[in-house]
């Protein structure tokens, strides 16, 4: 049997790990132009500096860049504008209330091709100290030194 479902994925944005803990991550689509995901069908998009806002019940993704398609003179959109993702009111509500509550931020972690559509994977997200980033470097650090280590001594 095929899977029907299959996962691309198109970019990741790694600083968001760097800079933050991901303590939920979420499924959402996205509305785009048609020249929009031509370009990301090649890949053009940039997700580095981009953040999710929540006005007016809705869920926009802001400072995602996609590139203009080359190939799509007036049809090309502003590659930075603001995209509305779409997801059900009550999952809405819920990271609404989380973020007003607890003072997380909703970041874009990957951006995707499940089947024909594309999806973005958003990330409830609570900021990193120095520190944090410190241990974290210092962990990943401890555990390439044992997997180095266990590595000799199997040969």
């Amino acid at each position: 049997m095929g899977n029907k479902e299959a996962i691309k994925t198109i970019a990741q944005n790694k600083k968001a790990r760097h800079d933050y803990f991901i303590l939920e991550s979420i499924e959402a689509g996205i509305s785009l132009a048609g020249t929009e995901v031509k370009s990301l069908r090649v890949g053009a998009v940039n997700l580095k500096d981009s953040w999710c806002d929540i006005y007016k019940g809705e869920v926009y993704v802001l400072g995602m860049h996609i590139s203009p398609y080359e190939k799509g003179n007036i049809f090309n959109r502003d590659p930075v504008r603001e995209r509305k993702l779409l997801l059900h009111r009550r999952e809405i509500n819920r990271l609404l209330g989380q973020i007003k509550q607890e003072g997380l931020t909703l970041i874009p972690i990957s951006v995707y091709f499940k089947g024909s559509k594309v999806k973005v994977q958003l990330g409830l997200c609570k900021g990193k100290k120095l520190h944090d980033k410190r241990a974290s470097a210092a962990e990943r650090d401890a555990k390439r030194q044992i997997d180095r280590a266990l590595k000799e001594r199997t040969r």
